[in-house]
């Protein structure tokens, strides 16, 4: 099993175009990638129409699996959420107050500052909602807004602007708040060798656009669900000694990866005594260890332990991880820490739409 991907992104059309070539050995590196899922992402220079500095989140170079979804695939989830909001009868309100023909330009503003996630999902509602709205972006996710900054521009019929206004405001405040939430551990952990990760804390029917925002605010990505990595976790080793634990781990994997398209294949523990069973596995068993709760002393020992027994098996801390405690995790020489408040626990950034708009024509309602 040896494979990396690379990603590499060009702007098309306010798209981004993903290409995918599958290459390389399976082995990790040195900046603290899972042997096996690692992919590269390279993403051209954006300029903000701002001025305003991109904010640098992840380089030439991260772990991630999180992109967005085609677009036939969002289309069919921001459906959902359309709908959820029209039901059978549309927008009556405005359907009663506002004349068809009336034209339109709103400001969709950053009330609070943080980092944008979420500008294809608002040209895709655009589109749908009103092929002939025009969306001017004055901003790109990943970059840094400021309290005040006009983010996106939406021109045209006012029915079908304040038709998507809120489904927008919601996605771009939850996903910007995502982003903005992990970017500020992602600063925490600067200077260290450790990424920020997502766990599969999302919330459902999100997760793929969760893990993207987790991206675009400067960590990389986890396993998307079930389906794609092996992970034991506590509950799948209960009452096992170390000894037991390691031959058990070493069979399921063998007949997971005869089985499965596994990504990575990975195992929790939470002593050391685990980790060291694990760490004495032939080479190409385990790809990483997940080190649950432990303390910074005993985070540094596993470190040490890894780099002497197997030093290209990568290291993950996880377990109630805080802005306060993430810097000194990260210290201890870990690959990665996961985080899952960076998901469930994020606040929403506020965007406002304000409208501008030509006098109304007598007559018109």
């Amino acid at each position: 099993m040896s494979w990396r991907k690379r990603i590499h992104i060009q702007e098309r059309d306010h798209q981004f175009i993903f290409k995918k070539c599958v290459a390389g050995d399976f082995a990790a590196n040195d900046a603290g990638k899972y042997a096996g899922h690692a992919r590269e992402r390279t993403i051209a220079p954006m300029a903000n129409a701002l001025k305003q500095k991109p904010l640098k989140q992840i380089g030439k170079a991260s772990t991630t699996r999180a992109t967005l979804p085609p677009d036939a695939a969002l289309k069919k989830l921001l459906h959902m959420f359309l709908q959820e909001d029209l039901g059978a009868a549309g927008d009556v309100t405005s359907n009663a107050m506002i004349d068809a023909r009336r034209q339109a330009t709103a400001l969709i503003v950053a009330r609070t500052p943080g980092v944008l996630a979420g500008g294809r999902l608002v040209r895709l509602l655009a589109g749908m909602v009103k092929p002939a709205l025009r969306v001017h972006c004055a901003a790109r996710d990943g970059e840094q807004v400021r309290q005040g900054q006009e983010v996106f521009r939406i021109s045209g019929s006012l029915r079908s602007i304040l038709l998507l206004e809120r489904t927008m405001l919601n996605l771009l405040g939850r996903l910007s708040g995502v982003a903005t939430f992990t970017n500020s551990f992602a600063k925490q952990v600067t200077g260290t060798k450790a990424r920020i990760r997502d766990t599969r804390k999302t919330t459902p029917g999100l997760r793929a656009l969760e893990k993207y925002a987790v991206v675009c605010g400067g960590g990389v990505s986890h396993r998307l669900g079930l389906f794609d990595a092996f992970l034991a976790k506590d509950n799948h080793v209960a009452g096992l000694n170390p000894l037991q634990m390691s031959l058990e781990i070493q069979r399921a994997i063998g007949t997971a990866r005869l089985k499965n398209k596994l990504k990575f294949a990975m195992v929790e523990v939470d002593i050391l005594d685990q980790l060291d069973a694990l760490l004495r596995l032939p080479h190409g068993v385990i790809d990483a260890i997940l080190l649950d709760n432990m303390s910074v002393t005993m985070l540094r020992k596993a470190v040490e332990l890894r780099n002497q027994l197997a030093p290209r098996v990568q290291l993950e801390a996880s377990g109630g991880v805080t802005l306060t405690t993430v810097a000194a995790i990260a210290k201890t020489g870990v690959d990665f820490v996961s985080v899952g408040a960076i998901t469930h626990s994020a606040a929403q950034i506020d965007f406002a739409m304000d409208i501008q708009t030509a006098p109304r024509k007598r007559g018109h309602v």
